[in-house]
């Protein structure tokens, strides 16, 4: 573990590799699962202001369970998550037609440039999962099947986990904070490298 702020960061974002691969998940991270998206408490007023922007592009389904409860619920652990159909898909998820993967309508619409709001920062950091606690925010690496063939596409492009989440890591941190954890990083690989030569 490393320190940085107010936030404890594990080595896996150093020690593990990771880059999805859309073309093999399909996009299952938003349809897998019993739960919803873990959400700030301000990022439900976000998630409603950008519902009227998403609402063609969701599902009559998700349109529904949106109607009865909104946007987010609290699941059987006391969290806030995003609401779900059927007990697993978000509903925020549609599938593409144009290459059948599921996607987040939040994000299409930011891309689009008919919202600001990117989507829910627990989504934007996966596969990494925070955790907070009166002194400090944990920092740690989650690993989920649905995932392992992003595991496999971050080896083949030696891509470690802190690298692929640059972007998101920045939103939620800052980009002084990011820059701590780079220099962590480098220290963390050059101390593991005199380590592997003395032991040869």
């Amino acid at each position: 573990m490393v320190e940085i702020g107010d936030t404890v960061v594990s080595f896996d974002l150093f020690e593990q590799q990771f880059c999805c691969d859309l073309g093999v998940c399909r996009g299952q991270c938003c349809v897998e699962g019993d739960s919803g998206a873990p959400l700030e408490m301000d990022e439900v007023a976000e998630l409603e202001a950008a519902l009227p922007v998403v609402w063609n592009d969701l599902s009559d389904a998700a349109r529904r369970v949106i109607d009865e409860q909104g946007v987010a619920y609290v699941d059987c652990q006391g969290d806030l998550v995003t609401s779900i159909v059927d007990g697993r898909d978000c509903v925020f998820a549609y599938t593409d037609p144009a290459d059948g993967v599921c996607k987040c309508a939040l994000e299409k619409a930011f891309r689009e440039g008919r919202s600001t709001f990117y989507k829910p920062i627990s989504c934007h950091l996966y596969p990494v999962r925070l955790t907070k606690y009166k002194q400090f925010t944990a920092v740690n690496y989650h690993r989920w099947e649905v995932c392992s063939c992003a595991e496999k596409h971050g080896r083949a492009l030696k891509l470690p986990v802190y690298q692929f989440l640059k972007i998101p890591l920045v939103r939620r941190f800052g980009a002084a904070w990011y820059s701590e954890l780079e220099q962590a990083a480098q220290a963390y690989e050059a101390a593991f490298k005199q380590h592997a030569a003395a032991g040869k």
